[in-house]
C-alpha cells in the first residue's frame, strides 16, 4: 500500500509551562508562612511586583493562580487567614512552581472532529488531536492541537498556544448514592462500614458529605475489622472519580489535563478519544485512558460536550482490566461495546449497558503474525466504514519493535473478523526509531475524511508525525486476507 507521511513534526518545547502546587508538607509549608510573615510590608510590596513582573505575562490570572495555592498551604497547617491580599499572594508565589509540561515528549496521539465545525470551508473538517506530554519526572499529562483537514486532503495545524491553561477539578461535585454503592461493589468493597456510610448519604452527596460521613462512622466501626482499610477504599473510589473545567476564556489547544487525583500521580496515559453518537443522535466525547500512581495503572474514562466541562470515572469489572480500551462510537444492539486488551496480550471484545462497568470480555484476536508475536492491542476506537469496522492494531515484534496494523469487523457483530492485514501498514523508519523508547511507531486514533485515513503516530515515544493512506485500497487490502 502507498503510504504518505506528511510533513508533520511535532515537538516537546521547554518554553510551554503550566503553574503548579509546590506545597511539599504541612511542616514547611508552616515554615515558610512563618517567614513570610516577618517580611515588612514594603519588602512584600516589592518581592510581589518582581514575582508578577517576572511570571505575569507567562500564565492566566497569576494572582489566582498564588492565592489558591496560599489556601492550600493554609488548608495543610490550618493558619489564620487574616493577612492582606499581597502577603497572601506573595506566599502563594512561593507555593507554586512551574512546570515544562512536554519537555520530554509529545507523543501517542489520537484526533477527532472538532465540536465547533462553523465557518469551516466547504469540504473540508476542523479537528482536534490529543496527545501524551511528558515532562520532569516522567509525569504524564493530556494536551491538544486543533487544526483542519482541507478539501484537497492537506493538513493545517492551528498555532501552538503561547500559554496553558491547566484544567481545575470543579468543588462539590454531586456524586450519585445509587452508583457510588454500585461503584463499590464492583469492586468488592461491602458490607457494614459501606452501609454504614451510605446511610449518612442523601441522594446527590459532594466529597465533603462523604468525608464527614466517613468520619462519623469511624467511632463506630472499631470492632469491625479491616473498616480502615476499608474507609479508605470508599475515599479513594470517591477522589477517582471527579468533574474538571477550563476557562472559558480559554480555546481548546490551551487546555492541559494535569493528573488531579492520588492515582493519576504518575501520569494521564495514552488517551484514545472517540465522538460517540447517542441514542438521541447528538455527539459526544468519551476518552479512555490509564491512570497510573507509580504501581497500579488504572482504567478510567473521560466524557464531555465540548471540552468546557468534563467528567471523569474510574471503569470497572473484569472486563475493564488492564489498559488500552477504545470505545466504538456508537452502541451495537442497544450496547456500549469496548475493544480491549484485558490480559496484556490478546485482543477482547466487550459489551455493557453502562459505559462505566464492563463484566465480561471475549477474546477476538491472538498474535499470529511475525511482527506482534509478543503482544497485540487496538489503536484507538474502531471507525467505521460501509464495508465494516476499521480497527487499527499494533503489535510487538522482535527487539521489542512496534508496528501498525488493520483489522476489519463486522458491522452487526464485532466478533466476527472480516479481514486482517498480514502485514502491518505502519513501521519504524531508519529516521523514525531513535528517541524515548527506540523502534515504537503508535498511534491512539485515527480519522477518515473523505475517502483517505488519516492515522498521527508518535515515533519512538519522542514525537508526533502524521501518515495518510487511502481509505479505499485499504478496504481493499483487508477483504483480500479474511481473517
Amino acid at each position: 500500500m502507498k503510504i504518505q507521511r506528511l510533513p508533520i513534526q511535532l515537538r516537546g518545547d521547554d518554553r510551554r509551562v503550566i503553574a503548579r502546587p509546590f506545597v511539599l508538607n504541612a511542616a514547611r509549608a508552616g515554615s515558610v508562612l512563618r517567614r513570610v510573615a516577618e517580611l515588612d510590608e514594603g519588602s512584600v510590596d516589592h518581592l510581589l511586583q518582581r514575582v508578577r513582573q517576572d511570571f505575569g505575562t507567562r500564565h492566566r490570572r497569576t494572582d489566582s493562580i498564588f492565592d489558591e495555592h496560599y489556601r492550600m498551604a493554609l488548608t495543610l497547617t490550618g493558619g489564620r487567614d487574616d493577612w492582606s491580599l499581597e502577603r497572601r499572594l506573595l506566599a502563594g508565589a512561593y507555593f507554586t512552581m512551574e512546570y515544562s509540561i512536554d519537555s520530554a515528549a509529545l507523543f501517542n496521539p489520537s484526533i477527532v472532529a472538532h465540536p465547533d465545525q462553523s465557518n469551516v470551508p466547504a469540504g473540508a473538517l476542523r479537528f482536534v488531536m490529543s496527545l501524551r506530554a511528558t515532562g520532569e519526572g516522567h509525569v504524564s499529562s493530556v494536551v491538544f492541537r486543533t487544526g483542519l483537514i482541507t478539501a484537497d486532503q492537506q493538513v493545517e495545524l492551528d498555532p501552538a498556544p503561547a500559554i496553558f491553561h491547566r484544567a481545575r477539578v470543579v468543588p462539590d461535585r454531586k456524586y450519585n448514592k445509587h452508583m457510588f454503592r454500585t461503584k463499590l461493589r464492583e469492586i468488592g468493597v461491602q458490607g457494614a462500614p459501606v452501609e454504614t456510610v451510605i446511610e449518612k448519604l442523601q441522594d446527590a452527596f459532594t466529597m465533603s458529605d462523604l468525608t464527614n460521613a466517613i468520619d462519623s462512622s469511624r467511632s463506630t466501626l472499631t470492632s469491625v475489622a479491616g473498616s480502615n482499610e476499608m474507609l479508605r477504599t470508599i475515599h479513594w473510589v470517591a477522589s477517582s472519580n471527579y468533574h474538571i473545567n477550563m476557562s472559558e476564556e480559554a480555546n481548546l489547544s490551551e487546555l492541559v489535563i494535569f493528573p488531579m487525583s492520588e492515582d493519576e500521580s504518575h501520569g494521564i496515559e495514552d488517551l484514545r478519544m472517540v465522538r460517540f453518537i447517542e441514542d438521541d443522535g447528538t455527539a459526544s466525547y468519551y476518552g479512555t485512558y490509564t491512570a497510573y500512581n507509580g504501581v497500579r495503572a488504572l482504567p478510567t474514562m473521560m466524557h464531555t460536550h465540548n471540552f468546557k466541562w468534563i467528567e471523569v470515572h474510574s471503569l470497572n469489572g473484569p472486563g475493564s482490566a488492564n489498559k488500552g480500551m477504545a470505545l466504538f462510537p456508537r452502541k451495537i444492539d442497544g450496547k456500549f461495546v469496548v475493544c480491549s486488551r484485558i490480559d496484556g496480550e490478546n485482543l477482547f471484545i466487550s459489551r455493557s449497558d453502562s459505559a462505566w462497568f464492563w463484566s465480561q470480555a471475549t477474546r477476538l484476536a491472538t498474535p499470529r503474525h511475525y511482527w506482534e508475536l509478543m503482544q497485540i492491542g487496538n489503536c484507538g476506537s474502531p471507525l467505521e466504514t460501509e464495508a465494516g469496522w476499521l480497527l487499527l492494531t499494533h503489535g510487538v515484534g522482535p527487539v521489542r519493535s512496534y508496528a501498525i496494523g488493520a483489522v476489519l469487523l463486522d458491522l452487526n457483530d464485532p466478533l466476527k473478523v472480516i479481514g486482517a492485514l498480514p502485514e502491518p501498514i505502519i513501521t519504524p523508519l531508519d529516521n523514525e526509531r531513535d528517541g524515548y523508547v527506540p523502534n515504537v511507531v503508535y498511534t491512539c486514533g485515527a480519522i477518515i475524511h473523505g475517502r483517505s485515513l488519516f492515522v498521527p503516530y508518535a515515533q519512538a515515544d519522542k514525537t508526533t508525525s502524521m501518515a495518510v493512506m487511502d481509505l479505499d485500497e485499504l478496504l481493499d487490502q483487508l477483504k483480500k486476507h479474511p481473517g
